[in-house]
Order: C-alpha cells, then structure tokens, then sequence
C-alpha cells in the first residue's frame, strides 16, 4: 500500500509561472544558471542554485543556503508565489513532440522509502545528498519534485485523465523549447479521496528521477530526530510527481571518453571484437535521439553504437538470458567488457576520462564532441526498457550511473512543499 497526501502548495501567480519556472537544478551548471539569471531574475534557480549567484564561495558555504531562503522568501513577500488556501493534490501535464504526460503531484511519506515501498535502482552520492538535505533544512521546503513511477492497471491513469476535461484553464501554464507544462489543482473532495483511494492497492512506487532529493527528505527527518527536535507533520513528508509506467519515455544515456588509455584506434578495435560482433553502421540520422539498430532480432543481442575515427558502428553481442536482469543491461556489459578490461576505467562514477550526455540530445551533439577533439570516442546506447528497472528495483538491484533517462523532465518552481 502506497500512501499519499494533500498539501498546501506554494505557486507562482498565473501571470509570473512562465517567469518563475526554471529546470531542474542538476542539469545545468553553477556557470550556465548564471548565465540564464542574469537574463531572467525572476527564475527559481535563484532558490535551487544559489551557488551560481555567489560565484566567490564554496558551493557548500552556509552563506550560499541563506541565498537559497532569501530567494525564496523574496518570492513569496512581493507576492509572485503565494500559498494555496487549502491543501489539495495537483496534475501536472507536459505535452512534447506529440505526446502527452500526465502526473500526480502529492506528497509522499519518507517512512515509505525508508521501507523500500518507494524504490531506488540507483546510488546516491554523499556530497549530493548533503547539498540537498542543507537546501531543504535552510529554505525549509522541497522545491524540486521527486519523479516516480507505478504499475499502471489503467484505471488511475484514466481516471486522472478525466479530470482534465476539455477547455479546463490550467492554474499554470510555461511554454518552453520542448513543450508545454501545465497544472491544474484539484479541490474536489470526492476526486481527491478517489485518487486516495486508488493507490491504495499499489504496492510500490519507483524514483525515475530525484534520488537524491528523496534520500535528502529522509536524513532531515533523522537529523532532527537525532538532535531531539520535532519531526512530524509535514517535515516528514516530501513532494514527488507520479507517472504511469507504461506513460514516460526513456531515452539511451551516451558514453564518452577522452581517450583509448594506451591503445590506439586499430588495437581497441582488434581488441572489442574478441567479445563483440562489429560492423560498420554508415550514415546515421544524426537528428534523433538514439541510432536504431540493424541487426535481426535486436531483442536477442547487447547492442550498443560507436564512433570511432569518423565512423559509426554496431557492436553488439548475445544476450544471456540466465542472468540477472542487472547483468542483462547493455551499460553493465560495456563496464564489464569494455571500459574496464580494455580501458582501465574501474569508477565509472568518477574516473574523469568517462564522461555521459543526457539522451534527449541528438546524435548530432556525440559526433561534434568527437569530431572537436574534445573526446576520442562515443557509445550511443539503447533506451533500457522501463520494465527492466522496476526489476531491478525489485530485487533491490543498483544500476550503474546514467543509466536512464527519463522524460519527461519536470519544471521547479511550479509547485513547491513547505514545512515549518
């Protein structure tokens, strides 16, 4: 059983959303977010990355989380976000390239992901945990939606569906170069203990995105716990955004690396097809997001593609069926077979020779970094099928980092929890 809770949200005034609204604040750096305040003083990273606006302190100064509430009480005193009157739960729908998403936004009791009933495929990193759980503590409020997913039996999704009913004015609405976000709240009493009701008999929710914001809820209920302080009410809740399963989209997560260590181009290949099949690809379309592949019954086989010297390629090799599903993603055998026995890459979390680009980029982006010299080689991989992760997550399974990308990709500022 999944449970989950009305609150009071904090939001942007109609007329201020578009302004307000920023991205998440891990998919830009300190530099390129002072880069878009400066142009937009009115964006919420002013509150998520306030570390870009004091460029001259360390990124965990104290005086960088008084920003961060400085900020956000700025917002709400002058009047462009205010308070609900009363609590409720909250659609959130983005439509792009011809779909559309729709989640739930509510929050979410970290007793729950204490017991695993909302589930993890992915380590978080300390130095991130702990930027996130000093954010939370100093601007007292989660501000950046924990995206998850559930089993979707069809009945909640249709049901969240119906309750934007055509011509429905969403309470928010931002326009940006991928699409349209919107939110609409829900009041209704009768739809609220339906939506309540419904989940019920969900067994468990699983993070997509936000890991670290989840784990960084739990650690500041236990450090207030720890220091003999009140922890109850809302502190112990946070907010997430939860999406049907068969309702995202996941992209590959691409690979680069600056260099072939002590090998050149002609020994790596001779190398990579002791374990793999390798041909060459030709021209790709360079404008999608993934390089789809050409060999016969793709399902049966590991593949990944590589640009090497000019050229792409399809390597790929057997999938064995009777091992774990972790050990059957396509990113486990490159670690296993590639990077480690060939490249001498033991930490893919932090040996700075490997680096990823996000899999809502073009192919086109790979090719470039490669083509500048700034990186030797490219892997475009294969989007992991979202069953494969709640597997994993399952059996309490780690997925190596970047493994998926999710979309759709939440605004912050849009909605935002607050606790006293």
């Amino acid at each position: 059983m999944v449970r989950i809770y009305r609150f009071t949200g904090v939001r942007p005034d109609r007329s201020a959303a578009q302004a307000i609204a920023a991205v998440p604040y891990d998919v830009v750096t300190a530099d390129e977010a002072r880069a878009i305040i400066a142009k937009n003083p009115q964006t919420f990273l002013r509150v998520s990355r306030p570390d870009a606006e004091l460029p001259g302190l360390s990124p965990d100064d104290d005086r960088v989380y008084q920003r961060a509430q400085d900020n956000f009480i700025a917002l709400q005193s002058d009047g462009r976000m205010k308070k609900d009157s009363e609590p409720g739960m909250y659609l959130y729908r983005v439509c792009q390239d011809g779909e559309s998403f729709i989640g739930l936004c509510c929050c979410l009791d970290v007793e729950d992901y204490r017991k695993n009933q909302i589930r993890r495929h992915e380590q978080t990193r300390y130095d991130k945990e702990e930027d996130r759980t000093r954010h939370i503590e100093a601007t007292k409020a989660h501000n950046g939606p924990v995206v998850l997913l559930y089993r979707n039996c069809g009945s909640i999704f249709s049901f969240m569906e119906s309750l934007i009913h055509p011509g429905l004015t969403p309470d928010a609405e931002v326009t940006t170069e991928t699409g349209i976000h919107q939110i609409f709240r829900i009041t209704d009493e009768l739809s609220l203990q339906q939506l309540e009701t419904s989940f019920f008999s969900v067994p468990a929710l699983y993070i997509a995105d936000g890991h670290h914001r989840a784990k960084a809820a739990l650690n500041v209920v236990d450090r207030r716990i720890a220091a003999g302080k009140p922890a109850n009410g809302e502190v112990t809740r946070f907010m997430g955004v939860m999406f049907a399963h068969d309702r995202v989209r996941i992209h590959g997560y691409s690979r680069l690396l600056t260099d072939l260590g002590t090998l050149t181009p002609d020994n790596f290949m001779r190398r990579l097809n002791d374990c793999f099949t390798i041909k060459e690809y030709g021209p790709v379309d360079t404008n999608g997001y993934n390089i789809p592949p050409r060999i016969l019954f793709p399902e049966r086989f590991h593949i990944f593609h590589m640009y090497l010297s000019g050229h792409w390629y399809e390597v790929s090799r057997p999938v064995d069926s009777s091992v774990s599903p972790l050990d059957t993603l396509d990113v486990s055998i490159l670690q296993k077979y590639v990077l480690e026995p060939l490249l001498a890459i033991t930490d893919p979390r932090g040996d700075p020779r490997l680096q990823y680009l996000g899999g809502a980029r073009p192919v086109s982006d790979l090719e470039k970094l490669v083509k500048r010299g700034k990186f030797q080689v490219a892997f475009a991989m294969q989007p992991v099928k979202v069953e494969t992760v709640l597997a994993i997550a399952d059996e309490n399974g780690v997925m190596p980092p970047k493994s998926t990308w999710f979309e759709p990709k939440l605004l912050s500022g849009l909605v935002v929890h607050t606790f006293e």
